[in-house]
């Protein structure tokens, strides 16, 4: 049985997984590991406007995955703690396992 500060720590857990469980978000997250980036940097690369980009960004921001900071009238972003990208290896290691057992039955 959950005590209430771990059940708290959980959603909070889950609230961060949630932000990182839209292709958009991760892909932003994986750009931002590389430094900061404004808005117009990732408006480069993604065929969305500016205000869907700053609302995933929003997302972001609200479970404490990056940190802005406005200059002049551009705000740029960057990753709170880089080591998220550590974690996200770890999904890729599940993906690999996947797909071993995927191929494990065909033989």
């Amino acid at each position: 049985m959950l005590n209430d500060k771990h059940k708290a720590l959980i959603e909070a857990k889950a609230n961060i997984l949630k932000s990182l469980g839209h292709p958009t978000r991760l892909w932003m997250v994986e750009q931002l590991s590389e430094g900061e980036k404004c808005v117009c940097d990732l408006a480069e690369f993604i065929d969305a406007d500016f205000s869907t980009i700053s609302k995933h960004l929003s997302v972001l921001k609200q479970a404490g995955v990056v940190l802005d900071e406005k200059r002049g009238k551009m705000v740029y972003y960057r990753l709170r703690v880089p080591c998220v990208m550590q974690d996200l290896s770890c999904v890729e290691k599940i993906i690999q396992a996947k797909i071993d057992d995927q191929v494990e039955l065909l033989k």
